[in-house]
């Protein structure tokens, strides 16, 4: 409940999703308590796929590598609610200039990585997706109790911030195809069925920046394990286990 009545209770929220609401299977939940919140997301290069990337709450992926409204909104922010998340330094960069107007609800599956990395305000260990359900549970009740968040103010910086600085690349001047549209073209002719691995590297960012996921499961990738030669096992592991997908 304390969490439930901070997030009704702030003015800048953001979800911070990372790779832990996949692996508990809880796109369904994350879905659900953003609709009934109207709070605005962000997915990390693993969570990529948890929430749609056609939502209009979806600001993108955050970090180094993410849309400026995504790490605009973080460090604009009096609220993160990190799930599944281990405020990772390709995200957050220099830790102490990270969010720092921002209170922190952390919940995680690993006691170890809660206030690792930062210092947690509301501290929530268990599985992702038993933790939304209940934060579900509880932001109903508070709902019902006549406290509901107000984020309109905050909504129109993020859509100035959206529309002014969209996510995109330069053509080259000397009229070769940019890898970024073939793989932009590749995703969109494929559809948002098709299952993508991807190995590390340029490759792999231009992968989750300029594919758009709507699915949870169809981004494989080996994040900050860094792992080369991961696409080929891990797309033949997906064929195998979704035979009937396009990988």
């Amino acid at each position: 409940r304390e969490a439930a009545k901070a997030i009704v209770a702030a003015r800048n929220p953001v979800f911070y999703i990372g790779g832990g609401v996949l692996r508990s299977r809880g796109a369904a939940q994350l879905y659900q308590l953003a609709e009934m919140t109207g709070i605005p997301v962000v997915t990390t290069l693993m969570a990529r796929g948890a929430f749609p990337d056609s939502h209009r709450q979806n600001l993108g992926m955050p970090g180094m590598h993410g849309t400026v409204p995504a790490v605009a909104a973080l460090q604009m922010a009096d609220l993160l609610i990190a799930i599944g998340t281990r405020f990772d330094d390709r995200v957050t960069g220099k830790l102490d200039s990270f969010a720092p107007n921002a209170a922190v609800i952390h919940a995680d599956i690993d006691p170890a990585e809660i206030g690792k990395n930062r210092a947690v305000d509301i501290p929530i260990v268990g599985d992702a997706r038993l933790v939304m359900a209940e934060l579900i549970d509880a932001i109903a009740a508070e709902h019902e109790a006549g406290r509901v968040g107000d984020y309109l103010e905050w909504w129109g910086t993020l859509g100035d911030l959206t529309e002014r600085f969209p996510l995109g690349y330069d053509t080259p001047e000397d009229g070769s195809i940019a890898p970024q549209l073939v793989i932009e073209r590749l995703g969109a002719i494929s559809g948002p069925e098709t299952i993508f691995a991807s190995g590390v590297g340029q490759h792999q960012m231009w992968a989750s920046q300029f594919i758009s996921y709507e699915h949870p499961g169809t981004w494989l990738n080996s994040g900050g394990l860094g792992t080369m030669g991961f696409a080929v096992p891990a797309a033949m592991g997906a064929k195998v286990g979704r035979p009937d997908a396009t990988v």
